[in-house]
């Protein structure tokens, strides 16, 4: 029986483990302190470098923070042309949390008149995951809203000694 019990015990830790390792999302501010405006003239490339150090994977969220502003996803053509007539999601709040629910490019674009011209505008690309139900994840200056595997990892090796002392 308390081989059973330190057997069932152990799994139980791996599965939670395992489980904490993929809840992990993240969000990310968009532009960071700056948040979603205008970039300054020179550096019209501004949010589309932001976006390219970043690791987003699915299920991650981005945040807008603007005033007197909106945000839009669009098509890839549309992006290339800052075509705000079709968009595939719009907001104007002022503080807008966009989902990214699957794998591939997400194309943003200010919907205020010359904007996107100006450089406001934004590719976001989503990691697939791998075939193991993981994902690979690096995100810097974001803030992680559940447990990383460097604690999961430090659980177990806490945690087994005293599974062991019950058995």
């Amino acid at each position: 029986m308390a081989a059973f019990k330190s057997s069932f015990l152990v799994v139980a830790a791996f599965c939670l483990v395992y489980q904490l390792q993929l809840s992990h999302c993240t969000e990310f501010d968009v532009g960071e302190r700056g948040g979603w405006a205008v970039p300054p003239t020179n550096d019209t490339d501004f949010y589309d470098n932001w976006a390219s150090k970043k690791r987003f994977k699915v299920d991650d969220t981005i945040r807008f923070k603007y005033k007197k502003d909106s945000v839009m996803e669009v098509k890839k053509g549309d992006y290339k042309e800052c075509n705000s007539s079709r968009p595939n999601f719009f907001s104007n709040t002022g503080n807008t949390i966009y989902t990214l629910n699957r794998s591939g490019f997400f194309y943003f674009i200010s919907g205020s008149t010359g904007h996107c011209e100006m450089g406001q505008r934004m590719i976001v690309w989503v990691v697939a995951q791998d075939g193991s139900g993981g994902t690979s994840h690096h995100a810097s200056n974001s803030n992680t809203l559940n447990v990383s595997f460097s604690f999961g990892l430090l659980l177990v090796i806490f945690v087994f000694p005293f599974i062991f002392s019950l058995a």
